[in-house]
């Protein structure tokens, strides 16, 4: 390049390295809205002619600047400077986003203005852009001009109104079958099957209250089958009895008869954290009872009184609620009883509309009828008036076809001008890209290897404090292996020694639960006794007054839906 070539090249970079960000706003919005189909990687190209127009156009002049735009590809700089000199893009949002990098003010004159000053004669340039995207397809080697001549055609004839189609009419739809809105058999058949066992699973619950030890007691057979069932799921005899216990609390609320399980010694199998764990739950209620008894000397009082008050209580809760849940079940009951009569209600209503849909129906087929009518005469009329037009464009396409040649000649003679100068420029670029690789080659073969023998008993000469040489380093590395593993037969010899004094805990632990279990087991066995040994009183069950109420308003309910059922 000249001097003053590599000048404005190294400008134009260092002003496009400043105004980056000022830049990317427009190049990004240009990508996003009419560049879609533009390539990413001629993103530098746009950079630049934005710089130019922004910030040098004033320097350049409208003339160099048009030759540089005229000199790359015509779409391109069609598309780019149709949308970054547009007007509106320029006061509006091009304005605001330069307004967040400067002051408003300083945009305002320093920038926005002289686009806009400038607008009008780039708009001529867009134009000239716009012609010649338009000339392009063309011919340009025509030897004669062929005259167009008027061909010789017969004179249509008039056309005749067409027939207006037949209005369609529907077919007469199948009316509802009258079991639609019936209740389906199966349904009654269902209600009386449930009304059957709920009788059913009465007259066993009153046999079981009468007489609650014939289905209570449990065989011997089917408590070792428990045990056993409890020894392969690995379940403690403490958990057991837990189990038990929950089972009598949870169940006796609705069976009246007791569940009895009986208990043997059966060797369990535990492992570490379950011995561990159960060690401290015995320690722990070792711990409690001493405590009470500790309180029971200092004359504190027996807990039996508030325990037995708290069972009743919880017994009345239990009522509470299992009136609660009758009380939803018959409002859910209730409220399905409603929406059955509302839905009948919507039928009546959905039948009287439909009624009124038919007959608006009716009249819109009339008047659509009418409006086809209407538009086929406005067809026609339109046809003749676009006939007599043709003539009249005939003139003006030869005019303007003769205009197009010239302007065609003018673009193909520039085109040959600039093709030939890139050629050349791009013969030099290549002579001195193939030198600069023979330079480069003449370098690399002059480069010569050089050996250095290496002595492992010599320091490396950096003067440091802990330097060494390698056999040293070896020899000292081989110190630190051998105390690695004096230290590691240390912690083994450590951990054994641990590893024993926890199996000796474990062993103690054992002994401490079996001990536990074997009392526990004859507190379980005493307990057992004393149940079998009291009667066991029936519960009555009362109605709450909400329930009666509810069900008498479901009476009520399934009757009115029967006789709007007859109705329909």
């Amino acid at each position: 390049l000249n001097v003053t070539e590599e000048k404005f090249v190294l400008e134009t970079l260092a002003g496009c390295i400043e105004y980056k960000s000022l830049l990317d706003v427009v190049v990004n919005a240009f990508f996003v809205r009419d560049g879609r189909q533009c390539l990413i990687t001629e993103r530098n190209l746009y950079i630049v002619i934005c710089y130019l127009a922004t910030f040098q156009l004033e320097e350049l002049g409208l003339q160099c600047f048009s030759r540089i735009v005229k000199s790359l590809d015509t779409a391109k700089m069609y598309k780019f400077l149709r949308f970054f000199f547009n007007a509106l893009y320029l006061n509006t949002w091009i304005k605001d986003e330069w307004s967040l990098f400067y002051d408003s003010l300083f945009v305002k004159e320093n920038w926005i203005d002289p686009l806009l000053r400038w607008q009008p004669k780039v708009q001529q340039l867009i134009e000239q852009l716009a012609d010649k995207l338009s000339n392009r397809t063309t011919t340009v080697k025509t030897s004669t001009v062929t005259q167009p001549k008027e061909f010789n055609l017969t004179v249509p004839k008039p056309r005749a109104i067409l027939v207006p189609l037949p209005i369609p009419v529907l077919e007469k739809s199948t009316p509802v079958p009258p079991s639609t809105y019936k209740p389906p058999k199966e349904k009654k058949q269902l209600e009386e099957m449930k009304t059957k066992n709920r009788q059913k699973a009465e007259d066993l619950l009153l046999k079981a209250n009468t007489n609650p030890f014939r289905c209570a007691a449990m065989k011997p057979e089917k408590g070792e089958v428990c045990c056993k069932i409890l020894y392969y799921l690995n379940i403690p005899s403490v958990e057991f009895d837990y189990f038990n216990n929950f089972l009598e609390c949870s169940l006796t609320p609705y069976f009246v008869f007791p569940i009895s399980i009986s208990i043997d010694n059966i060797p369990i199998k535990l492992n570490a954290a379950a011995i561990l764990r159960e060690g401290a739950l015995y320690q722990r209620k070792m711990e409690q009872e001493l405590k009470r008894i500790e309180n029971l000397v200092r004359g504190a009082g027996d807990p039996s009184e508030f325990l037995e008050w708290q069972k009743q209580m919880r017994g009345k809760d239990l009522e509470e609620q299992l009136a609660e849940i009758e009380c939803r079940r018959l409002q859910g009951k209730l409220s399905y009883e409603e929406a059955v009569l509302a839905h009948q209600n919507i039928i009546q209503e959905n039948k009287k509309k439909a009624d009124l849909i038919r007959e608006e129906k009716a009249e819109l087929m009339h008047e659509y009828a009418e409006r086809c009518l209407q538009e086929h005469k406005e067809m026609r009329e339109l046809v003749e008036k676009v006939a007599e037009g043709h003539k009249n464009a005939k003139q003006a396409k030869l005019k303007l076809q003769k205009y197009k040649q010239q302007i065609v000649q003018e673009v193909c003679e520039e085109n040959r001008e600039l093709f030939r100068q890139a050629l050349e420029e791009e013969e030099e670029m290549l002579k001195k890209k193939y030198e600069l690789i023979q330079q480069i080659r003449a370098i690399d073969s002059s480069a010569s290897l050089k050996h250095k023998f290496v002595d492992l008993t010599e320091t490396g000469g950096h003067g440091l404090i802990c330097e060494m040489s390698i056999v040293e380093l070896r020899e000292r590395l081989a110190l630190l292996r051998e105390a690695q593993k004096a230290a590691e037969e240390e912690k083994r010899d450590q951990i054994i020694h641990e590893k024993q004094a926890k199996e000796q805990l474990l062993l103690d632990k054992l002994d401490q639960i079996s001990l536990f279990r074997a009392e526990l087991g004859r507190a379980a066995a005493l307990k057992q006794e004393e149940k079998k040994r009291k009667p066991q009183s029936g519960e009555k069950q009362m109605k709450d007054e909400r329930i009666l109420n509810l069900q008498k308003k479901i009476v009520e309910k399934a009757m009115e839906r029967k006789k709007q059922a007859g109705l329909l």
